[in-house]
């Protein structure tokens, strides 16, 4: 019986961008993701995917960037004056969180900087590419109502990780975290 709607599913997976062939992100050997289906708590593509399977099945599904973290947005794309960044150790290629005008984490990229000035992109660092997820569904059981209404698995929030829905605003951030990005993808 294929999964449905209200359903916590469990999955090990490795991602590959399928236009270079690398591995963006994987859990295996590692805690399995868990997730409520229909909640959008993982990207769509892959989502819609999982749900023509059953328990124990694995797969390799391609996802397309319009289903998977949008096309890459040159317009998200932003020079910041660098006092904007005071106290933080700039790096090109690192990853900064804020807080965007409504409230949500945002994540930006540093692309490059100066004394006076930060070039910073708010795309997804997975925007615009194809992702190959080569899956398998390790458990699948009916949701509490509790969960349902919570989106807590089993009392625990889960973040998206690397399959997380979403992308970033392009609200200017208010820099308060200097980290990497784990495979390009954790972003919770």
């Amino acid at each position: 019986m294929a999964i449905k709607d209200n359903e916590v599913v469990s999955i090990e997976y490795k991602v590959i961008d399928t236009a270079t062939n690398n591995e963006v992100d994987s859990n295996i050997g590692g805690a399995p993701l868990e997730f409520i289906t229909g909640k959008g708590m993982i990207i769509s593509g892959l989502e819609n995917k999982l749900k023509e399977l059953n328990k124990s099945d694995k797969a390799d599904i391609v996802v397309s960037p319009a289903d998977a973290y949008g096309e890459y947005n040159e317009e998200a794309v932003q020079t910041l004056p660098r006092e904007q960044f005071a106290g933080v150790d700039l790096v090109e290629g690192m990853t900064l969180y804020g807080t965007g005008e409504d409230g949500q984490t945002v994540q930006v990229l540093v692309k490059s900087f100066n004394d006076d000035e930060v070039t910073i992109d708010y795309n997804h660092p997975l925007a615009g590419k194809t992702l190959m997820f080569t899956v398998e569904v390790l458990d699948v059981r009916a949701a509490t109502e509790e969960e349902i209404a919570t989106g807590a698995i089993g009392g625990h929030s889960h973040g998206g990780g690397c399959c997380g829905g979403g992308h970033c605003d392009t609200e200017e951030p208010e820099v308060v975290e200097n980290t990497s990005c784990c495979g390009g993808g954790h972003c919770s």
